[in-house]
């Protein structure tokens, strides 16, 4: 079954880090929400991912899937 992590960039980056992921789904908004906490920040060893998908919708909001590389 799938698990659906939103609102905890504290959970991702444990879940990043213990090699749990197995795929990324990423939606990003076209609005500028000040400075938040990044997905992959600096220091953080980011995985090599591979695109599996991406859409792009008349709103501006682009979805993209990944996976592990």
């Amino acid at each position: 079954q799938d698990i659906v992590v939103t609102g905890s960039i504290t959970l991702c980056h444990t879940l990043i880090e213990a090699g749990l992921v197995d795929e990324y789904r990423l939606f990003v908004y076209p609005a500028v929400q000040g400075r938040g906490r990044r997905l992959f920040p600096d220091g953080f060893e980011c995985p090599a991912l591979r695109l599996l998908e991406a859409k792009a919708f008349r709103s501006g909001i682009t979805y993209s899937r990944y996976v592990p590389a």
